[in-house]
């Protein structure tokens, strides 16, 4: 007999909501979830904010350290990765998922968790006819032709705690004010180039892109059916 196989994960739409409520109830979601808890996506679209990951240096905020950047928020978090800007026109979607039960007879790796998110970005863009790669240890989706190659389009963080359950989760530029990327050097890289779809030549409406990115999320996400080996 084959073990259940855990319902999707249940996608829910908060809207636009401030960092700092949304960052505390995943925290709270998390602690209070047994092995039974369904996994959650959480779409939403966030008012300007800096956010630091837990190694972040506070040098790549380039205002100054303690010193907000032009009046946005600087928010210290527990994710991985350097620091990020989240703004209006831009999709968030995080992912509240035990990677202990996504594989029957085993659990889904943290690399591999991160494999299926970039590639369910990677076919977003696809469907937009846009190309975005990975880069090799930076974690993320960059354009990977013409003369924007190389820019950063799509960013990504995680919690994984040592029980196998996550959040946070992945970011990706449709239609932004890209200054605030400026103001700060992106996942702690100097002179990062950060580009949204809209500088890429699509004009998409925001809602769009959200269902698409949460529909990708929950294809690649799936777990694996006990009767495939593969």
């Amino acid at each position: 007999m084959h073990p259940t196989r855990p319902a999707s994960a249940l996608v829910r739409d908060l809207g636009r909501a401030d960092y700092e409520p949304v960052f505390a109830a995943m925290r709270a979601f998390t602690d209070a979830r047994t092995h039974d808890t369904r996994d959650e996506l959480w779409i939403v679209e966030h008012p300007p904010v800096f956010t630091l990951g837990l190694g972040a240096d506070r040098a790549h905020l380039l205002a100054g350290p303690g010193v907000p950047a032009h009046g946005i928020p600087v928010v210290q978090t527990d994710r991985g990765g350097e620091i990020t800007y989240h703004g209006p026109g831009q999709v968030v979607i995080y992912l509240l998922v035990d990677l202990r039960r996504n594989k029957p007879g085993g659990k889904l790796y943290a690399r591999q968790f991160v494999e299926k998110i970039e590639q369910a970005v990677i076919d977003v863009l696809a469907a937009y006819n846009l190309g975005g790669e990975r880069v090799a240890g930076a974690p993320g989706i960059y354009i990977a032709a013409g003369p924007r190659r190389g820019a950063k389009i799509a960013a990504l963080g995680l919690k994984v705690r040592g029980n196998g359950c996550t959040y946070h989760g992945v970011s990706l530029n449709v239609a932004m004010d890209l200054a605030p990327f400026s103001w700060i050097n992106p996942c702690g890289y100097s002179g990062l180039s950060t580009v949204d779809m809209r500088t890429m030549g699509i004009e998409a409406p925001l809602a769009d892109v959200q269902h698409a990115l949460a529909q990708a999320l929950l294809r690649h996400l799936a777990p694996c059916d006990p009767n495939n080996s593969n």
